[in-house]
């Protein structure tokens, strides 16, 4: 399902397309969240902001500034800059450092099912590219093995980058997948976590540009990817995303994050 979703994102996002919009998800405290609308889930279950606890709102609006901690920042990584990011990712950026509300807000998503929390979080990611972003004309998240999504019942990756993408005004296409599982990051030192994620993700079958012409051609020509994932530390799981995709001949691949851990 995604495959065809992804080739009529690709072939109808306007490169260099910029800014505005928003997205919206569920929660988890009952069985098959996921089923119920979101205004009716809202007001059985009000969010709670992961920062005072405040009801209301997934992040409240005093809390929401520590989202936006490098707002005014300069670029984090950029195009052509000494950095300890691999050559294959152009540019890496972030919107926060990964502790106190940030850490909590993405904990709260990944393991306790409050996908409200994406938009804010999707957003954040927007403001922060729309300042700082040498280029990129399409996001793709940063996929979960199939196995752990199913358990949980979404990608986070993907609902971030939905958001981001809608307020960027931007196409989101979730075109990459996990060949096989790997070891969490977090669980391994840095000198590990390349090997760890090598050869870890592909293409999903049929992900491709339509362009009206019946010829071959390489399935991202001409694209300049900006993945897009939680927590970033040392680049290597968004290094091993960037093969398939320059592979497939797409021109560069950016990144972007909410937070960085170091």
């Amino acid at each position: 399902m995604h495959d065809d979703l992804c080739r009529t994102q690709l072939s109808g996002g306007e490169p260099g397309a910029n800014r505005a919009r928003s997205a919206r998800p569920h929660h988890r405290l009952v069985p098959s969240a996921a089923a119920i609308p979101g205004r009716i889930l809202d007001l059985a279950f009000p969010a709670r902001c992961p920062g005072c606890g405040r009801e209301g709102t997934p992040i409240c609006a005093a809390c929401l500034p520590a989202v936006d901690a490098r707002l005014e920042q300069p670029a984090g990584i950029s195009i052509g800059l000494p950095s300890d990011v691999p050559p294959t990712i152009l540019q890496l950026d972030w919107c926060a450092p990964f502790g106190g509300l940030v850490r909590r807000a993405l904990h709260q998503l990944k393991y306790g099912g409050e996908t409200r929390l994406a938009v804010p979080l999707g957003e954040a990611i927007a403001r922060r590219w729309a300042r700082v972003a040498a280029g990129g004309d399409v996001l793709v998240p940063v996929p979960v093995h199939a196995d752990r999504a199913r358990q949980r019942g979404y990608d986070q990756a993907e609902l971030i980058a939905r958001a981001a993408a809608a307020a960027l005004g931007l196409p989101c296409a979730p075109i990459l997948e996990r060949a096989r599982a790997t070891i969490a990051q977090f669980d391994l030192d840095r000198a590990t976590r390349a090997t760890n994620v090598r050869g870890a993700f592909r293409l999903r079958p049929r992900a491709s540009v339509a362009d009206g012409d019946d010829r071959p051609r390489s399935p991202l020509a001409g694209r300049w990817i900006v993945l897009v994932d939680d927590v970033v530390t040392t680049g290597a799981t968004l290094t091993a995303c960037a093969a398939p995709l320059l592979a497939a001949g797409a021109v560069g691949v950016s990144a972007v994050t909410v937070a960085r851990e170091r």
